[in-house]
């Protein structure tokens, strides 16, 4: 069972920035691929940007194409989320996931552990 806990939401100011962390529990972490999804009030959680087991590939959403950068950190068990450029349709809850398998997904069901998720809230 792998545990994560993320950390670095809060509140911004639109055009800000943002790191998201995702510490992970186990050294199995760096055996798995890991994504990040966001879920706004009254909407489907979405995939957000996924990266492969060795931080190799790297996978994100249009929403977040070249103003979100995803890292993982195997040596620390901990993956990450610049974000950039932020806006205020950014504001959700982001959840980082753990998927048992080498390569990205943008598919939730494909991932086997979830944080608790983090708040970023963007004013305008």
């Amino acid at each position: 069972q792998v545990q994560l806990v993320e950390s670095g939401g809060g509140l911004v100011q639109a055009g800000g920035s943002l790191r998201l962390s995702c510490a992970a529990s186990e050294g199995t972490f760096s055996r798995y691929a890991m994504g990040w999804f966001r879920q706004a009030p009254g909407a489907e959680r979405e995939f957000t940007a996924a990266i492969s087991w060795r931080g190799l590939n790297t996978v994100y959403a249009d929403s977040v194409k070249g103003r979100f950068t995803i890292a993982k950190d195997n040596a620390k068990n901990t993956a990450y989320l610049q974000m950039n450029s932020l806006k205020p349709e950014d504001t959700a809850v982001y959840y980082c996931a753990v998927a048992r398998r080498a390569t990205t997904s943008r598919t939730p069901s494909d991932y086997d552990y979830w944080g608790q998720g983090t708040q970023v809230t963007v004013s305008s």
